[in-house]
Order: structure tokens, then sequence, then C-alpha cells
């Protein structure tokens, strides 16, 4: 069990997603995404195994859900500086998750 301290400290955030891109070089089929997060934390780059229900034009524009806080990670050569959000119904399926509505860039999940 984790605490609500805990789960605080997680910053997750909507950004819009500014580009993506095929990335054939990670072990996984997988998209290199860079989304906006806003003035205060300005765009970040992620890679995301999305490409069973997502090409890499259907995302640019896509508001997304993410956690800024954690530590970048190389994959493949690529810095992914932020963990996307999404359902996972089976092992490599990601069904991103979705906003009711638009938010600014860079709002808080809480």
């Amino acid at each position: 069990m984790v605490t609500l301290d805990d789960f605080q400290k997680i910053d997750i955030r909507v950004g819009t997603v500014v580009s993506a891109e095929p990335f054939p070089e990670a072990r996984k089929p997988s998209i290199k995404l860079a989304i906006d997060f806003g003035p205060a934390l300005g765009t970040k780059r992620s890679s995301a195994q999305l490409t069973r229900h997502y090409t890499p034009e259907q995302l640019v524009g896509r508001q997304v859900v993410a956690v800024v806080n954690f530590p970048s990670r190389r994959i493949a050569g690529f810095a992914s500086e932020v963990l996307v959000l999404g359902a996972c119904p089976e092992p490599d399926d990601v069904v991103l998750l979705r906003l009711d509505s638009a938010v600014p860039n860079g709002a808080r999940i809480a």
C-alpha cells in the first residue's frame, strides 16, 4: 500500500503532442514523442509503446497525461524524459488516457 503522501510526490501533468515519429530502433514497437507541457516545463520527449492503436500522425495535437518527475531513461540511445500514461488491457497494449475537455498544457493531475 502507498500513502497519500507517496502519491502526491508523483507529478502528473497534461501536455500536447507536438511531434511523433516511428522508433524502429526500440526493442519493442514504439513511437518517439515530443510533448509540450507549457511554459513551466517546456517540451519533453518520450518513447511510448503505442503502435497497436495509434500512428504518429494520429498523436500529433492530442493531449496526453504523463508523469514528469521520474528519472530519464535511455531507450536505444533515445532519452525518454516522461512516462505517458495509459491503460494496459494486455501486455504491450497501451490505450492512452483521454481528457473529457481540453486543459492548458502543464495542468496538474490530482
